[in-house]
């Protein structure tokens, strides 16, 4: 028997659920005018367009280092704790980062710490969120985290730069530092404490330190084929994610002027949006049959963007990239429903790990590339690569049976059901 799509209404029904969007809603605001401060001030100080783009990049890598290593925090501590400790760290941090006279050295060391705390956060939530949401609002809520974050892109693209100019790089990052401290808040006065409680039957469970957490968790997926597949999955957007990367580039092989630039960068986001909104609306069994074609049809659509076709052309090939990407929701909540509750937290840490070495190293490649290849022959290579690689997962998520979420440990049963 079918199941009908859940709601936005269903998703927001969850008390929970609802203070952790605001809280999310606010440190995405915060992080995006932080990110595009400090680029600008570096690119201020330096005159360097190498190290802004490095300065860019390290909001995204130490993510690496922390959702290996610190994401299982949350499987040992409880996940509402470990949500605002780090947000309440890092609003520390980035008021440290506004003083004024901070040299430039000390705020870059500042801010990879800062992201190396995002991990253990963004574990925390998505480890809690199966606790809040169960079933088809799961991917829903996990799709309106990923909108409201793709929203902010669109956003912070078309006005950040233009607020950071009017209120200065320390005004901005104070923001940012008081959003975090505000979401703290938030998280405290809204969201339980979601225990990780593991079964009495696992040895490892008491006790246990944090390495042995780390190992715990790597195991899991490293044992489930179907975890693995969903996580091959997810990497592949490490190839259709190469065109933002080059968007400045590309846009001066089209000789299209710079002002194409903001369109090819919005046009990713506004598609991820687009397509969620529509997959929404597709029955939860049939999302799940889509999620290979999908990740297919993500990097074969950039395939003529190689061929130079024009920017009213390519911003609407790359729009459809973004909304062909929106399977990626679907796979985030299978992936947190298929694994154990006392190991979510360092399992979505390795995906966290995962899915920035692929896009982190592919855009380093392009770069690199950059010097010997144009912009369009790496994006078409980067697509062709990514069709291949999608395609291999595709088959081999076809030849497994669809992810069973684990049952809750005894006595648990209560605390994962979706509360309303």
């Amino acid at each position: 028997m079918s199941v009908s799509p859940a709601s936005y209404r269903d998703a927001f029904a969850a008390t929970e659920f609802r203070w952790l969007w605001s809280a999310h809603l606010l440190s995405v605001v915060g992080d995006q005018l932080a990110r595009v401060a400090l680029t600008l001030l570096v690119f201020e100080r330096t005159a360097s367009a190498g190290l802004a783009a490095l300065t860019y990049a390290l909001t995204y890598l130490p993510d690496l280092v922390g959702g290996a290593a610190l994401a299982g925090l949350a499987d040992r501590f409880s996940r509402r704790d470990v949500m605002v400790v780090t947000d309440l760290a890092r609003a520390a941090l980035v008021a440290v980062m506004a003083i004024p006279g901070v040299p430039l050295a000390g705020q870059m060391a500042l801010l990879v710490v800062v992201q190396l705390l995002t991990a253990p956060f963004s574990a925390a939530r998505q480890a809690a969120l199966p606790d809040i949401l169960s079933g088809d609002r799961l991917t829903l809520g996990l799709g309106i985290f990923s909108m409201t974050y793709q929203v902010a892109l669109v956003v912070g693209f078309g006005a950040g730069a233009a607020l950071v100019a009017q209120l200065g790089v320390s005004t901005a990052l104070l923001i940012n530092a008081a959003t975090f401290a505000v979401s703290a808040l938030i998280i405290a006065r809204g969201v339980g404490p979601h225990h990780p409680v593991a079964p009495v039957t696992d040895p490892r469970a008491t006790g246990a330190g944090q390495w042995a957490t780390v190992r715990a968790g790597w195991r899991v997926v490293a044992r489930d084929p179907r975890l693995l597949t969903l996580l091959a999955i997810a990497c592949c957007s490490g190839f259709y994610v190469v065109p933002e990367g080059l968007a400045v580039p590309y846009a001066a092989e089209l000789d299209a002027g710079p002002g194409a630039v903001g369109w090819l960068l919005v046009a990713n986001p506004v598609g991820t949006v687009i397509g969620m909104l529509l997959l929404r609306r597709v029955r939860p069994d049939r999302r799940l049959a889509l999620v290979g074609p999908l990740a297919v049809a993500s990097s074969l659509v950039l395939v003529p963007t190689g061929w130079l076709p024009g920017l009213a052309v390519t911003v609407v090939l790359w729009t459809l990239s973004g909304a062909c990407s929106a399977h990626d929701m679907v796979v985030q909540a299978t992936y947190v429903e298929s694994v154990p509750a006392h190991r979510r937290g360092q399992a979505v840490g390795l995906a966290i790990a995962a899915l920035r070495a692929a896009q982190g190293l592919a855009i380093v490649a392009a770069g690199v590339l950059a010097q010997l290849l144009s912009p369009s022959t790496i994006i078409l290579v980067a697509a062709v690569l990514g069709v291949l690689a999608a395609a291999a997962a595709w088959h081999r998520w076809s030849r497994l049976a669809p992810p069973r979420a684990h049952p809750p440990p005894q006595g648990e049963a209560d605390d994962i059901t979706g509360r309303p």
